[in-house]
């Protein structure tokens, strides 16, 4: 045996990389990353006619090309997630994973002009909280934060729904897009904004209230991680901040664990907070004269 063949063997023998190397069962399809792409930018095109996609001349070609676009996002999505309830549990029977499937998306269409309500808000919140922003349309074209907190109410309403996996990998698109890290699982209120938005972290378990601002580098974290008998973290458990109402969070600022950022409260650039903040407070460096 050659070199060549001798490497080619290490690589086939999956006894010893069983976690890395995925076997798929027969006729099981496997989720793709650029079918759930389409699938977002369709759904973006849905949730911001004229901007995205098609341009609109008037409103009965809106009602024919948005009824053409969920026509297709309900079966590519349905497709989706039957894989990835596949993918997720090898022994869940497929007639089951189908009907499963079909029902979620089904749901998840009828919440769309509720995501629609709420990205509104959004954009509203990031064009009245930047003084650099010329317009609604300009948010919507051009800044980060819109693209990831459209990724993230897609996948978090599909989280809901208890879809496996592939919230997470909605999510994960927008953060090599924008650099913005929103886990599907945390909870985001309304009128909610990140100011430029690069390397700000937000956890699985975190929950923020409406009318929250936040700058970039943010990071809501998680303190330290319980561990089970066998010495491996406890999953699942809340473990991140919870940032009431009409909180400000500037730059570069590390909240964490499962502590409470009070209403109204203001937290200064560069901090590290692991206690709670009652509300009203303002959180800064102490000035050296």
């Amino acid at each position: 045996m050659n070199a060549l063949e001798e490497t080619i063997a290490q690589l086939s023998n999956t006894a010893h990389c069983t976690t890395l190397c995925h076997k798929q069962t027969n006729n099981v399809p496997m989720p793709n990353t650029q079918i759930l792409g389409q699938i977002v930018d369709t759904l973006r095109s849905i949730l911001f006619p004229g901007y995205f996609g098609h341009a609109i001349s008037n409103a009965s070609m809106l009602s024919y090309q948005i009824g053409v676009h969920i026509e297709e996002v309900s079966r590519l999505l349905s497709e989706q997630i039957f894989a990835g309830f596949c993918f997720s549990d090898n022994t869940i029977e497929l007639q089951q994973a189908h009907r499963a499937a079909h029902e979620a998306t089904a749901v998840f269409i009828k919440r769309l002009p509720m995501l629609r309500d709420m990205l509104g808000t959004d954009v509203d919140a990031t064009f009245e909280g930047d003084p650099a922003a010329k317009s609604c349309m300009e948010v919507i074209f051009c800044y980060p934060i819109i693209r990831a907190i459209t990724n993230y109410r897609i996948a978090h309403e599909l989280l809901l729904l208890d879809v496996p996996l592939i919230p997470r990998i909605i999510t994960e698109m927008a953060h090599s897009e924008t650099g913005i890290d929103i886990h599907p699982g945390a909870t985001i209120g309304e009128y909610f904004t990140i100011d430029h938005g690069t390397g700000t972290v937000i956890g699985e378990t975190a929950v923020i209230g409406n009318h929250v601002k936040i700058y970039q580098g943010v990071t809501l974290g998680a303190k330290s991680f319980p561990l089970d008998q066998n010495g491996k973290p406890i999953k699942g458990i809340p473990r991140h901040p919870i940032i009431e109402d009409n909180v400000i969070i500037y730059a570069n600022s590390t909240i964490l664990g499962r502590i409470t950022i009070g209403r109204n409260a203001i937290i200064g650039g560069n901090m590290w907070v692991d206690k709670d903040v009652e509300a009203g407070s303002m959180i800064t460096q102490r000035r050296r004269d």
